[in-house]
């Protein structure tokens, strides 16, 4: 099957009606995520309008609650920054987990998005990942 390298990673193309994408490894496509929602939370961040913003990426401001009774509004961006100081996994052969504290020059930043829409019954939280990965996933249809 031909490859075609796609933002530096290696996909494969197959024909869906009348065009051609690609497909990257699962690997890839988490990672070229990272950096759609990297790019897209720096963008809303100096956005001089940030409604307009918003508006201009496709974000709804509805959707359908559960069951579809009541509609949600987004009413909030919430922005979470945390820094990753170390990694934990499980141990070979033990239920303790192995850790390792980051050097200084390791320690890494991470800021995620939510949007987070109401009704008078509801609450919910979409992740920015989860938006956009499903933004992507209808542009490839």
């Amino acid at each position: 099957m031909p490859h075609d390298i796609v933002n530096g990673h290696i996909g494969h193309n197959h024909h869906h009606d009348d065009h051609l994408h690609s497909h990257l490894p699962p690997e890839d496509e988490a990672a070229e995520l990272q950096v759609l929602a990297t790019q897209f939370i720096d963008g809303f961040i100096h956005a001089a309008d940030k409604t307009a913003y918003l508006r201009l990426a496709g974000v709804p401001f509805e959707r359908p609650g559960k069951g579809g009774e009541k509609p949600l509004k987004l009413v909030d961006v919430q922005l979470k920054t945390e820094w990753q100081v170390g990694t934990a996994s499980p141990s070979f052969g033990s239920r303790e987990l192995s850790y390792l504290a980051f050097p200084g020059e390791m320690v890494a930043e991470r800021t995620n998005m939510s949007l987070v829409y109401v009704s008078i019954d509801e609450k919910s939280l979409l992740d920015i990942r989860e938006f956009l990965s499903t933004k992507q996933k209808d542009e490839d249809l």
